[in-house]
């Protein structure tokens, strides 16, 4: 365990919560311990609110779409992706029954949350947000696949009048086998909304989509 804190830079002070957030309800009924369940509890609060003040900070997107977007980022999806970069499960303590079937996501994801329920209530706030900085932030955009702009790109268009949206290839650059797509998205065919660039064309439109989104607040619905 000390060696995990160490590696994430986390100065803790008291390590049995750090143990307790990552024990199993398994392990705590063999052994008499207390589990992870109650920081969980408190560590979802947390996660939560820590990525609100990202997205709030990081986009200038309307409340409709941070919500998705933190929905998606915050969950036991993405909780899982977040503890395999710090090998969380190498260090989770789970009942015999369970250390032969090994963590399955739910474990983790709860070990996760539980992980920052324990650096909230050890270390305050301002420690959490840091750990978030070291463990969350860096593997956000790598996620950004899961965030489906598109769709919600859509929903807003659609919101109003019937009115279609597209996505035009600009151009492509480079080799064959390494190319960049540049895409613009456009309302009616001749409104262009925004413009994105990607290996992919999917993902050059989803980049494109994420443009449009980001002027919701401004010229967009004066276009709409």
């Amino acid at each position: 365990m000390k060696s995990l804190l160490e590696r994430l830079d986390i100065p803790y002070q008291n390590e049995s919560l750090y143990l307790t957030a990552l024990t199993h309800a398994s392990y705590g009924y063999e052994y008499q311990v207390e589990n992870n369940e109650r920081l969980e509890f408190l560590g979802d609060a947390v996660m939560q609110l820590l990525m609100g003040d990202y997205l709030y900070r990081k986009d200038s997107v309307n409340e409709g779409i941070m919500t998705k977007m933190r929905a998606q980022l915050v969950c036991k999806e993405a909780y899982v992706v977040y503890a395999s970069y710090i090998h969380l499960k190498d260090y989770m303590r789970l009942g015999k029954g369970e250390q032969l079937k090994g963590a399955n996501d739910s474990m983790i994801a709860d070990a996760f949350e539980a992980l920052f329920g324990a650096i909230y209530l050890d270390l305050g706030y301002m420690a959490a947000e840091k750990a978030f900085q070291i463990m969350v932030v860096p593997h956000i955009k790598p996620m950004a696949k899961i965030i489906d702009y598109k769709s919600s790109l859509q929903e807003l268009i659609q919101s109003g009048d019937k009115r279609s949206i597209s996505y035009i290839v600009l151009k492509e650059t480079g080799p064959s086998h390494d190319k960049e797509y540049e895409v613009a998205v456009k309302l009616d065919n001749h409104i262009t909304l925004g413009v994105g660039k990607g290996k992919k064309k999917k993902d050059a439109e989803q980049d494109a989509a994420h443009d449009a989104l980001k002027k919701v607040n401004y010229d967009l619905k004066e276009t709409l």
